[in-house]
């Protein structure tokens, strides 16, 4: 059984691992080049673009593959709908590996909105020192805020146009609630910018923003292709994927 994995995320690489250690498996993670040094999951990789949805299905049905799971970032709308499209028309079952979004508390500020443009708009009226915390793609929607000063947090440097007031931070997750905290009092920031990737690697800064009552301005998550099943972890994907489990296509579905 070939098994092709859609990765770039923690869990992509926790399941590379599980399906790896077991007998009868080849597995193949593919992801999309856009990190310099990525953390090369178990088992074979490839690196970059298949080329586009029918490029995608040929490659599909020339490495004869026999499951197909998209553990790429909640946020990777088109990756994500390119993979339905090719997993259907190459007739392979397809699993959406998608952990499930942050849920507000009691003490948290937060402002949903459902684009970086809406999020730009907003920030005015909510704070000057802006820490943003959404990747180094679609930064163009803050450039125009002359006004506010941002830290602006990525893996890989990240291209203009920036914001003319920016200060740029290079890491990677996960990270620690103290440390979080220690980052927003030294810069002074006054409002926290985030998508809603869900997950534990990076929800530190969401605990320090409540203590320390700053407002949270939240990129709401795409949704998930139509008509996909859809786990919510490693275990619920491995599930999908025994032979004693429900098989692909019978689990859960997005509507």
């Amino acid at each position: 059984m070939h098994v092709l994995i859609l990765g770039g995320t923690t869990e992509a690489g926790q399941l590379a691992a599980e399906l790896t250690a077991r007998p009868g498996l080849r597995v193949t993670t593919s992801l999309a080049g856009r990190v310099a040094r990525p953390r090369l999951p178990a088992g074979e990789v490839r690196i970059g673009g298949f080329g586009g949805v029918e490029a995608m299905t040929d490659w599909l049905s020339g490495q004869r593959v026999d499951a197909v799971v998209d553990a790429t970032h909640p946020f990777a709308a088109a990756i994500s709908a390119n993979a339905a499209r090719a997993a259907r028309a190459a007739g392979v079952p397809l699993t959406v590996l998608r952990r499930p979004g942050w849920q507000a508390v009691p003490g948290d500020r937060w402002h949903s909105v459902a684009t970086l443009a809406e999020a730009a708009a907003l920030l005015p009226s909510l704070g000057r020192r802006v820490f943003l915390t959404t990747g180094r793609l679609g930064l163009a929607a803050f450039a125009d805020l002359g006004q506010l000063h941002f830290l602006v947090r990525s893996v890989e440097p990240p291209g203009p146009p920036l914001p003319a007031d920016a200060e740029v931070l290079l890491d990677r997750g996960p990270y620690t609630v103290d440390g979080e905290t220690a980052l927003l009092r030294a810069h002074a920031i006054d409002v926290l910018v985030t998508k809603d990737s869900g997950g534990r690697a990076t929800a530190a800064k969401l605990t320090a923003a409540r203590a320390l009552g700053l407002p949270v301005v939240v990129v709401r998550r795409p949704p998930a292709p139509r008509d996909v099943t859809v786990a919510e972890d490693v275990a619920g994907v491995l599930h999908v994927l025994s032979p004693t489990g429900p098989g692909p296509g019978a689990a859960d579905r997005c509507p």
